[in-house]
């Protein structure tokens, strides 16, 4: 084989000739005076051209494996020592499929035909070859003679890279391990099990994003507030990885906590605010906190930078709780507010992250609006209809951002299951008086939801206490309400004194001071709030026995 005249017409030949002809025209420019005469003789001195060289001598010295193919069947027609060293001696004459079989099995047979058609090279990288190492492959087409008219052979050349294919290898292991315990991480913060109020059903689900190290500070929570209501809670800590993960555990223990104190959601936003920027200043997350009373028929929230809650009614129209919104917690500075949004009974709402929505290739309304067209003709069970707004989000095992999902519905209770939800309320009007009525009242309603003797008293007692207090206590307006549901009686009773009661030990001579110790004894549990329009609820709830 004359490689000299195979390689007349490998890429850079002619840029390489006519680089030598400029260096003669220059040499006898130079010549004329134009620099001394030590610099032209200098100049003068006859280097060796590459046509010159011995390059068969070239080839079989390279440490890269060389291979030179010819014909549509790619007959070798020659390979270096380095690729005898790797693979053995290898028959020439014979096509590639038989020959280089080791080309064969990493799949690049296919890769010279292309090269071979086209008259242009191409390069695949980091391929492992039987020998267990890793080569990056160019193959180059190359002309018989000048004026061929087309490619008739391709020059193979294989550079080992193993040591940077294994330190490749061992960064993506390290970054998965870095991904899983920021998965586990994550998962662990989250609510293992959701609290189940009386009046809601709800479901939730998180996926983590499925490229490397794409976990996010993504999070969810219910929390049962006590007298029939419920907080739910969603957000997203900006960032990726195990930082943002456990930062989000931090918010999400604070807003537990938080809740406890019964505050309207602009307040728990304030606090929360305050919090994000002592736990990281760098760090900002959005969060959207929502309150459910279903004796009100509609959810209370506060927005901190959060998408739109979107609540499809009874009649399947979706509403979007647009405003008010402020910014991320952990920017400062920002006076939060509450609004509201109907949720009566067959209703279901929905609270997300933006994973499910976000697209870098449309806008962010576009995906919301896709939502709501989603959420608009999703039925079924609250599992069943997040299930449904993932997919059809498009959310897959490779989705690029982590995506949290809560969906809950006020289920419209008819038939024997509505005996089992009931509510009674009387106002609490004139003086002392009230105290009896409210009594009799009690004892008539939770005589008619036939409940058990010692429950039936119990609920009374309770009743007396918490009106006697509201009336030595409070102010008017005053109003008793009693709730029952499948799982508790709930006692409430409000007025327009915004003091709230503390349980505190009353003395043997004290003549007050008993009736909050009473409900605390007697209930399941208790509390008390500030109502938004002034004044205060104090409530108490007794456990259903089973069956």
């Amino acid at each position: 084989m004359n490689f000299t005249r195979w390689s007349a017409r490998l890429p850079g030949t002619q840029r390489r000739a006519a680089a030598r002809t400029d260096d003669l025209v220059s040499e006898d420019r130079l010549s004329e005076g134009a620099v001394p005469a030590a610099r032209a003789e200098q100049l003068t001195v006859p280097v060796p051209a590459v046509d010159e060289l011995p390059v068969r001598e070239v080839l079989d010295r390279v440490p890269a494996l060389v291979a030179l193919v010819h014909g549509p069947d790619h007959r070798l027609a020659y390979v270096n020592d380095a690729y005898v060293v790797a693979f053995g001696l290898r028959p020439t004459g014979e096509p590639a499929r038989r020959a280089l079989p080791e080309l064969d099995e990493i799949g690049l047979l296919p890769l010279l035909d292309q090269v071979l058609r086209s008259g242009k090279p191409r390069t695949v990288k980091s391929r492992k070859a039987p020998d267990g190492r890793s080569y990056t492959f160019t193959c180059t087409p190359v002309t018989e003679g000048h004026g061929g008219g087309g490619g008739s052979g391709v020059l193979v050349f294989a550079t080992d890279v193993t040591d940077h294919a294994e330190a490749a290898e061992r960064l993506r292991a390290s970054e998965r391990r870095q991904r899983e315990t920021a998965v586990t991480l994550q998962r662990s913060l989250l609510p293992q099990e959701l609290e189940e109020p009386d009046d809601l059903r709800i479901a939730a689900t998180y996926l983590p994003g499925g490229t490397e190290a794409a976990v996010g500070g993504d999070w969810y929570d219910v929390i049962t507030l006590g007298g029939g209501r419920t907080a739910l809670v969603i957000g997203d800590v900006m960032g990726r990885g195990v930082r943002a993960a456990a930062v989000m555990g931090q918010l999400r223990t604070a807003v537990r906590a938080y809740a406890r104190l019964d505050l309207p959601p602009h307040e728990i936003l304030q606090l929360l605010d305050g919090l994000a920027m002592e736990i990281d200043a760098n760090q900002i997350a959005t969060c959207a906190y929502a309150i459910h009373d279903p004796n009100e028929g509609k959810l209370v929230y506060a927005s901190a930078g959060h998408l739109p809650i979107l609540v499809r009614d009874e009649s399947g129209v979706v509403l979007r709780a647009d405003e008010p919104t402020g910014p991320p917690l952990g920017t400062g500075g920002w006076m939060h507010a509450s609004g509201s949004i109907p949720l009566g009974p067959g209703s279901t709402a929905v609270l997300y992250t933006d994973g499910l929505v976000e697209r870098r290739d449309e806008d962010l309304d576009e995906g919301i609006a896709a939502l709501e067209r989603a959420l608009a003709g999703a039925t079924g069970s609250p599992q069943v209809i997040c299930d449904r707004l993932v997919r059809s989000a498009g959310v897959t095992a490779e989705h690029d951002d982590d995506v949290a999902v809560m969906v809950l519905q006020h289920p419209a209770h008819t038939g024997p299951d509505g005996d089992l939800f009931r509510n009674a309320a009387l106002e609490l009007l004139g003086g002392v008086e009230a105290a009896p009525r409210a009594r009799a009242f009690a004892s008539g309603v939770l005589t008619s939801w036939r409940f058990p003797v010692e429950l039936h008293d119990l609920g009374v007692l309770a009743v007396s206490e918490l009106v006697a207090n509201s009336l030595q206590h409070g102010t008017p307006p005053m109003r008793l309400r009693l709730r029952r549901t499948d799982r508790r009686l709930i006692v409430e009773v409000t007025d327009g004194d915004d003091h709230l009661p503390r349980r505190r030990r009353a003395e043997p001579g004290d003549e007050s001071g008993r009736g909050i110790a009473i409900v605390a004894t007697i209930a399941s549990n208790w509390g008390s709030r500030r109502t938004p329009g002034g004044g205060k609820a104090v409530w108490c709830e007794f456990v259903l026995p089973k069956g």
